[in-house]
Parts: C-alpha cells; sequence; structure tokens
C-alpha cells in the first residue's frame, strides 16, 4: 500500500501551508494516521496523529500550531500547519497504523508501517 502525499513547498516563516495524504486503504475510516517528519541529520519523529474516533495527539512543538484532520469519505489524511517556523523545515510524511480501531493514536513511529514518500517542507525568508 503506498501513501501519497502533496502540499509541500516553500513558505516565509509565520506563514501557512496544508498537506494530504491520499491513502488508498481499505476500511480506512478504522485505520489511525500520523504525520511524521525527518530533518536532515536527525530522527523521524512523530507530528501529529489521529484515531478512528478522531482523537488526535500532537507533539509538544507544534501544538497550537498544527491540526490534523482526516476526510474518511475520501480516504484523505490533512495536516493544517500555521505561524510556521524554520525548524519545522523537514520531510513530511504520512503513515497508517495497521492496528484497526486502536482507541489512542500513537506518535511512535515503529507503530506504523505503512508510508508514503514524503513531501518537502521548507520555511525560510
Amino acid at each position: 500500500v503506498q501513501l501519497v502525499e502533496s502540499g509541500g513547498g516553500l513558505v516565509q516563516p509565520g506563514g501557512s501551508l496544508r498537506l494530504s495524504c491520499a491513502a488508498p486503504l481499505y476500511t480506512y475510516r478504522r485505520y489511525s494516521m500520523g504525520w511524521f517528519r525527518q530533518a536532515p541529520g536527525k530522527e523521524r519523529e512523530g507530528v501529529a496523529s489521529i484515531g478512528s474516533s478522531g482523537l488526535t495527539r500532537y507533539a509538544d512543538s507544534v501544538k497550537g500550531r498544527f491540526t490534523i484532520s482526516r476526510d474518511n469519505d475520501k480516504n484523505t489524511l490533512y495536516l493544517n500547519m500555521n505561524s510556521l517556523k524554520p525548524e519545522d523545515t523537514a520531510m513530511y510524511y504520512c503513515a497508517a497504523d495497521p492496528i484497526l480501531d486502536r482507541l489512542w493514536p500513537s506518535l511512535t513511529r515503529n507503530e506504523y508501517n505503512y508510508w508514503g514518500q514524503g513531501t518537502q517542507v521548507t520555511v525560510s525568508s
């Protein structure tokens, strides 16, 4: 299964972007979905996740600035990013957790096994 991200680009500090992820998963609505990012020379880290029930979880570094959402009719995951900072610069990946109907979505990379190829976000003036 290949997830496909889009929406990355170059934005000035303080700006906004909206990432999308097309997820061709049967019973998509039952999957917890997550956004991860990886900057050069750093480990891939969890940014935000959303469970099948709609519960969300965020990394402390993005709380209040990023919003994760999903459209189950379109099999699509979103990440709205506001007040972007240079330290948000990274490759952003969407991922699906293979355990269906998980109550509390995870931000742990190893719990996801379906990944996209990533979309680059660069925050710079």
